[in-house]
């Protein structure tokens, strides 16, 4: 695949993740749906409506050709402070809202969506601008100072008090649904070949952050909340890891 081919084929995979038909697309640019089909199968954008097109899914041509190479910036992940994240772990509520905020969810949005009332609601705001996470204008509008991929610490508070709890809840579903997948594999591989299975789920996790940071803006009735495990380790099923020892005896 050319290089204009792979751009291409990117720049349909952010269209269809924000919802975007030819149609819509079309209308944005004002041109009729056929004039956008012929683009596509014509290979024939030019870099002005390129710049066109990646603006009406609020991105840039800078930010297509990293996906469409596979690359990220070093500092796309984002950090939050050792104290910052113990402030989070410190409250289920609060960091449930500072997850729907980076989400792209209002404030209004965010207080329903908890069950929260006004109170509440304003005092855990509160904190998060205490803890520097947002800053809340003189019109009450909220400004985050963090964004998606969070890199939360892999021995930090939240992950600690979180993480295994997520685990188990997470893998208590069937995976039997049109948007879900489970996929186990066990086999024995090289120190070379697991490098390179490291470097893909690295990938895929990239992948998943660039259209969750795409989907950001999208109203909350358009996306659903979606989750994506990845996970790899030296492992021995315990059942033969049984047959072993009695090999051993």
């Amino acid at each position: 695949m050319n290089e204009t081919k792979n751009l291409l084929e990117t720049l349909k995979r952010c269209l269809r993740a924000r919802g975007v038909t030819y149609h819509k697309l079309g209308r944005s640019l004002g041109l009729s749906e056929s004039s956008v089909k012929r683009l596509f199968s014509d290979e024939s954008f030019t870099l002005v409506r390129l710049e066109r097109v990646c603006a009406a899914l609020d991105m840039s041509v800078a930010d297509l050709v990293r996906m469409a190479a596979g690359t990220r910036e070093p500092t796309q992940t984002f950090s939050l402070s050792l104290e910052q994240e113990r402030t989070l772990a410190s409250d289920a509520s609060l960091l449930a809202l500072f997850y729907l905020l980076l989400n792209g969810r209002s404030a209004e949005a965010a207080e329903r969506r908890l069950g929260l009332n006004p109170r509440v609601m304003r005092a855990l705001l509160t904190r998060l601008e205490e803890a520097q996470l947002v800053e809340i204008d003189a019109k009450r509008r909220i400004h985050l100072h963090a964004r998606l991929p969070i890199a939360w610490r892999p021995d930090g508070p939240v992950r600690k008090l979180y993480e295994r709890q997520v685990r188990a809840e997470f893998l208590q579903g069937p995976f039997t649904g049109a948007s879900e997948a489970l996929s186990f594999h066990s086999a024995e591989l090289s120190p070379a070949s697991v490098r390179i299975l490291l470097k893909k789920i690295d990938k895929l996790a990239a992948d998943f952050a660039d259209l969750a940071a795409l989907d950001v803006q999208l109203p909350a009735r358009d996306k659903t909340s979606v989750a994506l495990l990845l996970a790899c380790r030296p492992w021995v099923f315990s059942m033969f890891s049984a047959y072993r020892a009695k090999a051993v005896a």
